[in-house]
């Protein structure tokens, strides 16, 4: 690929401020509505393994619904995570193009994906990323959020926090289907359907998705090389959700899912030359059984389950004649992931009675993790071969354990540790937080600490390259510890909130070339921010949600301020609804300047650091229901046309438009 990962580096320290007018104003205009009837707090599982109301969560957390994925108009990935506070997605190119996403300004191999709670990292990626930039969402409920250190809880990764993928289910009875289809321009169609229901013990969910976009050329209009050839992605999704329930209590469960995405990419070399056959395919193949038991009369509930997760990514560039470079490209990258869990809640309370507590719960459990990865990348430039492979195994053994209660009704208190194992390495990570109701001034106070780790990749560890690159088995695992503070106050129909976070990573893996080309642990990160969010139910048919982060991400040991981490982002969603059954959602995304490596206007990867200019794009769905079972929407993107970089040498895909019809049977 033509650009390099994030690195990090750059700018000068700044000092963190909070701005408190628009929190009193916020304030003020909520006193008004105080009297409004309040909607029960959302329910959250992946912040501490047990489901526990969003408010009593000392940790920043966001919920994406499928309400909100389908009146938004997400359809991918991408889409979903731009809004949310803490969270800078940069994506080199359209949908298929790799994606990171820095979750508080950590990196991206710094954040743990799960699917249902299994890990989704890419063991065959050289850093053990996760690439944010091909998966839609036909087949996903919720997504669920939780920014800051969770080690103690999900292991290797989740630095900067997990983003937990949880699929459509059968909840009803009976059999229900919904689906859509939609087309637009530039030459889209995207289409998907999903049954479900429950019948007599069994519940079951079934999901097919296809996608298939024109797309736009990536390569910034201001470059001399730009042609104007689209890098199209097309996606084919089909997921199974099986359950069983033999006696009350207790689920026998079955998950399979495949995913198929294929997409072109720019490979501009040197001289540059944009290349229009360059093509990427990306397939998954994930697979699950379990059982889930409540006993005891519901004090002790267990689940178990197996995953086998199977991932090939292929790489293609024929040979062009006109390319002065001679470039050639077949390299595949197999991964090959097992997980083994066994997780437990004794619900203390049903067990227990003391007057001072309640809502106590005992969390533990056991998970193994085995990754195998086959790399072979094959290249060449003006005939000269280039070749990477790594073919290695590696395991993660952990226990944890996990305490939760509420004091005297007012003070929630949650604890987690955790002892990993991962091939000679015994990394112990621990999270302690609690939030404080104070309903006197409407508010609530919350504080965390919490250590976390990341374990070298494979390519880290025992890769090697035609270049002379040689992989180092002696690296340690990247160590965090983080802390935040902050507060949440709800006046009726308004909220508003601030988090002020603060973590210190050592260790970083970073490539170096002398005597060795080969990784090692080397340097560490500061990075400390405030997030900020507030929410509105003006009237019956108005509701806002805007959010603003200031993250001042650091190089600790050069003063720098890291790449690709913009100081300012912010957003701004609104849901007018002024006629029964139509909604109009607007979407506003500001991702202030950030320092990145130069591309220069003829597409040449110059090496120097320079400070990427601010952007905006303005998206807009619009929902009507027809019938109680038919909806019309139409979502455009990025509507003004931007010709923002979100990474320098890429330019944002200009507008789309679709429309369509969904189905609720």
């Amino acid at each position: 690929m033509r650009r390099s990962q994030a690195h990090w580096l750059n700018a000068r320290r700044r000092g963190v401020r909070l701005l408190w007018i628009p929190t009193v104003w916020a304030m003020t205009i909520a006193t008004s509505f105080a009297d409004e009837p309040q909607s029960m707090p959302e329910t959250v599982v992946t912040a501490t393994r047990i489901p526990t109301p969003v408010t009593e969560i000392p940790a920043g957390v966001t919920v994406i619904d499928r309400q909100t994925i389908e009146q938004r108009g997400y359809l991918t990935l991408t889409d979903a995570l731009s809004a949310v506070p803490g969270i800078r997605v940069s994506q080199s190119g359209g949908p298929g193009g790799n994606a990171s996403v820095f979750v508080r300004g950590t990196n991206s191999n710094q954040v743990l994906v799960l699917r249902d709670g299994m890990p989704l990292n890419d063991a065959s990626d050289s850093s053990g990323a996760f690439n944010f930039g091909v998966d839609t969402l036909a087949d996903v409920e919720r997504i669920e959020v939780v920014r800051g250190p969770m080690a103690a809880l999900y292991g290797s990764g989740a630095i900067g926090g997990v983003i937990n993928l949880i699929s459509r289910r059968g909840h009803e009875p009976g059999f229900h289907l919904t689906g859509e289809l939609a087309g637009g321009y530039p030459k889209q169609i995207e289409g998907n359907a999903n049954a479900s229901g429950i019948e007599g013990p069994f519940d079951y969910s079934a999901t097919v998705e296809g996608e298939d976009l024109r797309g736009y050329d990536t390569t910034p209009q201001r470059e001399s090389i730009y042609t104007g050839v689209p890098q199209g992605f097309a996606d084919t999704i089909g997921t199974l959700n099986l359950g069983y329930t033999p006696i009350e209590g207790t689920r026998l469960s079955l998950f399979l899912r495949a995913r198929r995405a294929v997409f072109g990419f720019n490979a501009l070399g040197n001289p540059t030359f944009d290349n229009s056959n360059s093509t990427g395919t990306d397939d998954t193949l994930l697979g699950r059984v379990g059982v889930t038991s409540k006993l005891f009369n519901g004090a002790y509930e267990t689940s178990a389950f197996v995953g086998r997760l199977q991932g090939d990514r292929h790489y293609t560039q024929a040979l062009n004649a006109l390319d002065p470079n001679q470039a050639t490209n077949d390299s595949r990258y197999h991964s090959y992931r097992t997980d083994l869990q066994w997780n437990n809640t004794v619900h203390l309370s049903d067990l227990i009675s003391v007057a001072t507590l309640s809502a106590s719960d005992l969390t533990f459990g056991y998970e193994h993790t085995a990754d195998n990865i086959n790399v072979k990348v094959n290249q060449s430039f003006f005939g000269s071969p280039f070749a990477q492979s790594a073919k290695a195994s590696m395991t993660d053994d952990a226990v944890y354990a996990g305490l939760q209660t509420t004091l005297l009704q007012r003070l929630t208190l949650t604890g987690q540790i955790r002892q990993d194992w991962v091939d000679g390495d015994q990394p112990f990570t621990w999270r302690l937080g609690g939030v404080l109701d104070v309903p006197e001034i409407l508010t609530r106070f919350k504080a965390a600490y919490g250590t976390a780790f990341r374990a070298p990749s494979l390519f880290d560890r025992f890769g090697v390259d035609s270049f002379g690159y040689v992989g180092n088995p002696k690296l340690k695992p990247e160590s965090a510890q983080g802390w935040e503070v902050g507060f949440t106050t709800t006046v009726g129909i308004a909220s508003v909130s601030a988090t002020y976070f603060n973590e210190q990573i050592q260790n970083l893996i970073v490539a170096v070339f002398t005597p060795v080309n080969t990784a090692v642990n080397v340097g560490s990160a500061h990075i400390q921010g405030v997030e900020t969010e507030f929410a509105l139910q003006a009237t019956r048919w108005l509701a806002l949600d805007v959010s603003y982060t200031y993250t001042d991400a650091q190089n600790a040991d050069l003063g720098t301020q890291l790449t690709r981490r913009p100081r300012s982002s912010a957003a701004f969603n609104a849901t007018i609804t002024p006629l029964p059954g139509l909604s109009i959602a607007p979407e506003f995304l500001f991702t202030g300047a950030f320092p990145d490596f130069l591309v220069d206007n003829n597409g040449n990867s110059t090496g120097n650091i320079v400070a990427n200019r601010q952007g905006m794009l303005f998206n807009l769905t619009v929902t009507y229901d027809l019938t109680k079972q038919v909806q019309l929407f139409a979502n455009g993107r990025n509507l003004f046309y931007s010709r923002w970089e979100p990474v320098n040498g890429y330019q944002t895909p200009g507008p789309s438009f679709f429309a369509g019809v969904r189905l609720r049977l």
